[in-house]
């Protein structure tokens, strides 16, 4: 398995994967977030290749404050092989030499499988209510 940055040439791998992954939500065009983030830190979009398959990626952010992890996904086929923990460790370590002090991420309430797969990378829930606010519409849902 090799961990890299994502190169432009992953794009259509990348949102079969995240489709496959059940990571896609109507409010949120995964083409414009892959866009918006090749355009703010793509360093920290990393993608896990596995025989030359794009088989997991992690989408991390780091604001000078908090750093964060989106679109962490490993295909079914992959599961259990440790790729999700290397790609968070791998996010850690670069926000880390960022000087980034911590990492916050975002599950929902009812993806029990997820969150122990966090607990068990040393993760915790923090109780917290999530607030948002929708600045650019990229389409009607």
């Amino acid at each position: 398995m090799e961990i890299r940055v994502f190169k432009q040439e992953d794009f259509e791998e990348v949102l079969t994967l995240w489709e496959r992954c059940d990571l896609l939500r109507p409010w949120n065009d995964p083409e414009l977030d892959i866009e918006r983030k090749l355009n703010h830190d793509p360093e920290l979009f990393l993608v896990a290749e596995v025989s030359g398959v794009v088989a997991g990626t992690v989408m991390g952010g780091y604001d000078g404050h908090r750093g964060s992890a989106y679109y962490l996904g490993v295909h079914p086929e992959y599961r259990g092989r440790g790729i999700a923990n290397a790609l968070m460790n791998r996010l850690e370590k670069k926000l880390i030499a960022r000087g980034c002090p911590k990492i916050q991420l975002m599950v929902r309430a009812e993806n029990d499988a997820v969150i122990s797969m966090y607990e068990k990378l040393d993760y915790e829930v923090v109780e917290s209510i999530s607030l948002g606010k929708r600045l650019i519409v990229d389409q009607e849902y």
